[in-house]
């Protein structure tokens, strides 16, 4: 860890969040309006202070915090701005998973540059005519010292600033499934590589995405991460994490929905008397605070496992769905607390019920997430039927 007490820490925590509340925030409406992060104006900030490199391991320059250290700052990022959060969860999670699962030359090479801001590697699994995994399209023939590169992958979080990409596609035979598939690291400027940006999004403005096309793009060999075959592992593997950053994600925001909620019941009066003195404004408040409770219980457990070095494959996805499911009803009654003042742009609500929708279908579907939980429980290997 990055600080030897729990009070420099906690210290740190409080200079991001100041950081976050008093430069962030009042951009947000701007940011949100021209779909724009500033970035020469927040990127020098974001090196200062050093959220680029929360969770690379010290060795590489980066603070090493754990996970349960880690998830507040995600939460505190995702109140303010779920663009700037997705920003930087994308950067930290692509060098979790070179921290991981790269070879020791590929951690020297790549994470002290990640850390200090001055590179950052994209996660690229998404295609858009066929599924994540063993569906991928995009393939690579081995040449000699190199691969050539064929494929297109969307939906590529940060495609707008970053120089390197991780590419998940096939470098062997199809029927040999995950063990043909491989992980490689694309530069941005390689021959037959090409980046064209992505419509607006919904919600979380200003963060790009793109589309990226290789035709017969030339890649170094020694650009695989890890060793060939191992592809799948690093994606996957590093999802299984990445899920439960999202699951803090959507604490955040909802966190974010209740207080703003809280406020406006206190002040709106209706009738001669605050609202929030009204039975149904009461149980919307209360419904909200109950699933905040329950999610964010259930990061502090998993977030323990995952530093245990404990499997939680399944506390991953459940995590993630109660989390979406979390955002999604929180919002939804934010927006019955305030009524119409919920819908005007002028207000975060209107925001948050936006950029929550994003943690819908990051890191997976709901429905992937319950496939995952319902194959565990179907095994016996699950903790929810485990003696308690």
């Amino acid at each position: 860890m990055g600080f030897k007490t729990q009070e420099e820490y906690l210290a740190y925590k409080q200079m991001v969040s100041d950081f976050l509340w008093k430069e962030v925030e009042p951009l947000v409406p701007k940011m949100d309006e021209e779909d724009h992060i500033p970035r020469e104006l927040l990127f020098p900030r974001f090196r200062e202070l050093g959220l680029f490199r929360l969770i690379i391991p010290e060795e590489y320059g980066g603070l090493g915090l754990t996970t349960a250290q880690y998830l507040p700052f995600i939460a505190e990022m995702s109140k303010v701005s779920g663009a700037v959060r997705a920003l930087i969860h994308v950067h930290l999670t692509a060098a979790r998973a070179i921290a991981f699962y790269g070879r020791e030359e590929q951690k020297k090479a790549i994470l002290p540059k990640m850390a200090k801001g001055e590179s950052s590697l994209a996660f690229c699994i998404t295609e858009a005519n066929s599924g994540s995994g063993l569906d991928c399209k995009t393939a690579a023939v081995k040449q000699g010292d190199h691969y050539v590169l064929n494929g297109e992958k969307h939906l590529i979080t940060n495609a707008d600033f970053t120089d390197l990409f991780m590419v998940a596609c096939y470098t062997g035979p199809r029927d040999l499934g995950k063990k043909a598939m491989s992980a490689l690291i694309v530069e941005s400027g390689a021959p037959g590589f090409t980046i064209e940006p992505m419509p607006h999004l919904l919600g979380c403005k200003g963060l790009g995405h793109g589309i990226l096309t290789f035709k017969n793009c030339i890649v170094p060999a020694k650009n695989v991460v890890g060793e060939e075959g191992l592809g799948l592992d690093v994606f996957l593997g590093e999802l299984e994490v990445s899920r439960v950053y999202v699951a803090a994600s959507s604490l955040g925001t909802a966190m974010r929905a209740l207080d703003e909620s809280v406020k406006y019941a206190k002040k709106r009066i209706t009738f001669g008397k605050a609202i929030a003195q009204r039975e149904s404004i009461r149980m919307l408040l209360a419904d909200m605070a109950m699933d905040i409770y329950g999610l964010r219980l259930m990061l502090e457990d998993v977030a323990r496992k995952i530093d245990e070095g404990k499997p939680c494959a399944l506390e991953a996805s459940i995590v993630k769905s109660h989390g979406l499911e979390t955002v999604c009803r929180v919002t939804d009654k934010a927006m019955q607390v305030l009524g119409g003042r919920s819908y005007l742009v002028s207000w975060p609500i209107e925001r948050l019920f936006r950029d929550g929708r994003l943690n819908v279908l990051e890191e997976g579907t709901p429905s992937i997430q319950k496939l995952v939980t319902a194959r565990a429980l179907l095994s016996g290997d699950s903790p929810c039927t485990s003696p308690w």
